[in-house]
């Protein structure tokens, strides 16, 4: 990453960890049956803590990405992957190791077959009911599928000298996005709304598909474009840091109320979009020097964003497991949930310490030799 970029460091950390805190309370309340009852109404919107991790993943990714164009160097796709891989590859296999070897770990009763999960194919028709251990894994499928078509797609570009008209392709991309969530809705997900799975089928057609979920990685993108290539612009738009904060709370609470039902039209055709952009904005209010997450250097979010893909990989199943073994025990429920997240952060840290950081060593030796 270059050195402009790892200046943001503790703002994006701050919202990696808002979107983990999001997305365990989200599964937190599944996962307990809705206890503590306070819980419900405050972590149903944590569904959309995907959606940052999106936003977050399409701008630090492309940013580095748009560097290496802006300094004149072809994008080398097999550095790129090498990082790629050592970042995620070996903690996820690990995870997938756990869940099919160990079915105490598993917060469902069926898994996915396994080729699906090492293919990243798992999110596309997905059965949510009868194969959803390990449900979470979609947003990983997803974002491998980023990773794979954008730098050669930049490659392309860059063979072409096309960079410059490249904002086309995000615009095309993204009005594409309506047209098949349009398409999804109502030609396979209208006649199959009545079934006794018909929520199911929203899943598997609407919310898992790589192709209806592009949304905040384009955001993220067009973010990364603007600050990369467009120097006088962003310096005209990071004066307003905070500003854009508050503007991405205004956004998401307009979210908030549209999908109350995540099933309309409404919804699924235009919940997506408006959920990038308003974590768009709060990921600007994040790198812009004059906004207060900028500013603001926390230890505490900085070892949760450390930990963050570790938990989010595992934390699902360690509830489960913590549920499970205190079950014979009278626990209040305010009390398990701490006790659940200091399961999920004690595992996370285990995975960490024992398979991710050994294994970004060694990508860093293949990088750097030297």
């Amino acid at each position: 990453m270059d050195n402009h970029i790892q200046q943001k460091f503790y703002g994006l950390d701050h919202l990696r960890t808002l979107a983990i805190l999001f997305v365990f309370l989200f599964h937190y309340f599944i996962l307990s049956g809705g206890q503590p009852t306070w819980l419900p109404e405050m972590a149903k919107f944590g569904w959309t803590g995907v959606d940052l991790f999106f936003v977050l993943s399409g701008f630090l990714i492309s940013s580095q990405l748009f560097a290496q164009i802006k300094q004149g160097q072809n994008i080398s796709f097999t550095s790129f992957f090498t990082k790629r891989f050592f970042r995620i590859i070996p903690a996820f296999i690990v995870t997938v190791a756990l869940y099919f070897c160990f079915p105490f770990f598993r917060e469902k009763e069926s898994l996915p077959p396994l080729w699906k999960f090492l293919t990243f194919t798992q999110n596309i028709g997905l059965d949510l009911k009868d194969y959803g251990t390990f449900s979470h894994c979609w947003s990983l499928c997803v974002e491998e599928h980023f990773y794979l078509f954008l730098p050669l797609i930049l490659i392309l570009l860059q063979f072409t000298n096309k960079i410059k008209k490249s904002y086309w392709l995000i615009i095309a991309l993204f009005l594409i996005g309506f047209i098949i969530r349009m398409y999804s809705f109502n030609q396979l997900y209208i006649p199959k709304m009545e079934d006794e799975k018909g929520f199911m089928y929203w899943y598997k057609y609407i919310y898992y598909p790589t192709y209806n979920r592009l949304d905040g990685l384009l955001v993220g993108v067009s973010i990364a474009g603007i600050y990369q290539f467009l120097p006088t612009i962003w310096g005209k738009i990071s004066t307003y840091g905070n500003l854009f904060i508050v503007l991405s709370l205004a956004v998401l609470t307009g979210a908030y109320f549209l999908c109350d039902d995540q099933m309309t039209f409404s919804a699924s055709i235009f919940g997506f979009p408006i959920i990038a952009i308003g974590y768009g904005c709060m990921v600007v209010g994040a790198i812009s020097p004059t906004s207060f997450l900028f500013k603001w250097n926390s230890k505490v979010t900085t070892f949760i964003a450390t930990l963050s893909y570790a938990i989010y990989l595992t934390h699902k199943g360690v509830i489960h497991m913590t549920h499970k073994l205190l079950a014979g025990f009278t626990i209040d429920n305010n009390l398990m949930l701490l006790i659940c997240i200091a399961t999920c952060i004690a595992f996370a840290c285990l995975l960490h310490w024992i398979i991710e950081k050994p294994f970004m060593k060694i990508r860093n030796h293949i990088l750097n030799p030297k």
